[in-house]
């Protein structure tokens, strides 16, 4: 039988509508991610944002970098909390991580996370997008082709 393709079922915590804008996505990765307690709690609380956090290969390791999850509501001590734009690695194979290497080392391409979210295991993981940057003139041909289909839709529910 063969295999299904993993998709994020889960529960939704922070989304990157953005991205879809300013950049073309090729590919996508499901990454782990390496979080303390206290910000999986967090997450769970649905304080997140990775609007503008991308991710970077450093050696032989994946990290996201500027994303924000929020200081847990119940974790008052410095002890227990966490800093909310800490840099957070992330869990890939080791043979994901080289075609990223590869990808990434092409002109323009670069990762970007798309979605943040729990799996059906209740695992926190992050939908990586391998991306090409979008010139203005690209931006404004989507959003011609976004505001045709709108008026097409609109124009058939009209007549029948």
């Amino acid at each position: 039988m063969a295999r299904k393709k993993k998709r994020p079922t889960g529960r939704v915590v922070a989304e990157n509508r953005k991205a879809r804008h300013h950049y073309f996505i090729e590919d996508t990765i499901e990454a782990g991610l390496m979080l303390e307690g206290s910000e999986v709690k967090s997450l769970r609380e649905g304080k997140a944002n990775i609007a503008e956090s991308y991710a970077t290969v450093e050696g032989a390791e994946l990290w996201l970098i500027n994303s924000y999850i929020g200081p847990f509501s119940q974790a008052m001590s410095i002890a227990f909390s966490h800093d909310a734009r800490r840099r957070r690695k992330l869990l890939v194979h080791k043979r994901e991580l080289t075609r990223l290497k590869a990808s990434i080392g092409r002109e323009g391409m670069t990762v970007v996370p798309l979605k943040l979210y729990f799996n059906d295991k209740g695992i926190a993981k992050l939908l990586l997008g391998i991306a090409k940057g979008k010139k203005m003139a690209d931006k404004r041909e989507t959003e011609k082709r976004r505001d045709w289909a709108r008026e097409k839709a609109r124009l058939l529910r009209e007549r029948g």
